[in-house]
């Protein structure tokens, strides 16, 4: 059992993946407590795919593509909100359009540059055992900010998850924490798609804060057991995934449904 742990640390690959799947496992759950307490799974989704564009201009120009995905994720999520005010349409037919067409654009740069020696599958299923330093200090980065982000922000973001009326009532400042949430969502999923790709980057953001949502009834409390079952999903699928010689991404969101199978098999009902 401790060579299942230890020996693949000899590997400064692995060090790094390990690094890369904590900061993951943490952050993604963070941002997934919002995501789930204010029905956001769609939008996420659509940052996910609409990060592509920006992904494929870093492998064109030369540049990291986590860094290149960082603005486009985060004018994708601002846009959102733009087009659905201005276009008088819902959230979700703004987020449909945007995602749809920034997924293709990217489709269509990746098709248009043969010189890129990238493997879709990589980039829709993830592969942090390819994850660099400069991606380490990338994701360092960005869980600092969010961190702080959430934290400064915290009062504002609960009342605006628990109480959306209220907030509207309050106006311009709740709309900004909507706009600061939305961007802290996209920088965080720019963290996720290096381990688990653009198609599997949801679970990652959805599963382990449902599991605590089932868990627990505090907020804070969810948000503490969705970074811990997020950590122990993106290790124990990085793990697994090098042991058996799986992709790391759907290793990671599979253990995570795993838990959130478990969770909700062996709860008991609540009383009627």
């Amino acid at each position: 059992m401790i060579d299942f742990v230890v020996a693949p640390l000899e590997y400064g690959f692995m060090v790094r993946a390990l690094i890369g799947s904590v900061l993951v496992g943490v952050m993604c759950p963070l941002l997934g407590a919002y995501v789930v307490t204010r029905n956001l799974a769609f939008m996420g989704d659509a940052l996910a795919h609409a990060v592509l564009p920006g992904m494929v201009l870093g492998f064109i120009v030369g540049i990291n593509p986590a860094i290149a995905a960082v603005p486009t994720g985060v004018s994708v999520a601002v846009l959102v909100r733009i087009v659905s005010r201005r276009a008088g349409l819902s959230a979700d037919t703004s987020i449909g359009i945007l995602f749809a067409a920034m997924f293709a654009l990217g489709l269509v740069m990746l098709a248009t540059s043969p010189t890129i020696g990238v493997d879709m599958e990589d980039l829709l299923l993830g592969q942090i055992l390819a994850i660099s330093p400069t991606d380490i200090y990338v994701s360092l980065g960005i869980t600092i900010v969010v961190i702080l982000g959430l934290f400064a922000l915290h009062h504002w973001l609960l009342f605006a998850s628990f109480d959306p009326v209220g907030s509207q009532v309050v106006g311009a400042r709740a709309n900004f924490v909507d706009y600061v949430l939305l961007v802290m969502l996209a920088l965080v999923i720019v963290i996720g798609i290096q381990a688990a790709g653009i198609v599997l980057v949801m679970a990652m953001l959805v599963t382990p804060a449902a599991t605590a949502y089932v868990l627990v009834r505090r907020f804070v409390s969810m948000m503490m057991a969705a970074a811990a079952i997020g950590t122990a999903a993106a290790v124990t699928g990085l793990y697994i995934s090098y042991h058996f010689n799986l992709p790391a991404g759907p290793a990671m969101t599979l253990v995570a449904s795993g838990i959130f199978v478990l969770v909700v098999s062996f709860r008991r009902k609540a009383p009627v």
